[in-house]
């Protein structure tokens, strides 16, 4: 089984960017998308957006559209999370997750990192 682990969280201003990694060990990544999450306390993980490992087209959540942008190389098991114009409510635990078919349910989630954002 594929396993992710996320990096590149920490503490950033206001109107600031952060790039987040999600990297996969285990075995080649195989897995039709890669997904990111986000948990903020007392929430359910929502989705950010996610990329189809193969021809590399992202998608992202309306509600993220804009400041968000997803690409991978798939060289280097890794996809990236870049994040901009950061606001205090993006604070929150960002997660990777693979989707194993087109249909299928996200998984194999990494432990998260860390992102707070600073009025």
């Amino acid at each position: 089984q594929v396993q992710l682990a996320e990096s590149g969280g920490g503490l950033v201003q206001a109107g600031g960017s952060l790039r987040l990694s999600c990297t996969a060990s285990g075995r080649t990544f195989s897995s039709y998308a890669l997904g990111w999450f986000r948990r903020t306390p007392g929430k359910a993980r929502a989705f950010i957006g996610a990329i189809n490992w193969n021809d590399g087209k992202p998608y992202y959540a309306d509600s993220m559209k804009g400041r968000v942008t997803i690409d991978r190389d798939h060289a280097k098991n890794t996809a990236y999370l870049q994040l901009n114009s950061l606001k205090p409510e993006d604070t929150a635990v960002y997660y990777c997750g693979a989707q194993p078919v087109a249909w299928g349910d996200f998984g194999s989630w990494g432990p998260g990192t860390q992102v707070i954002v600073s009025a």
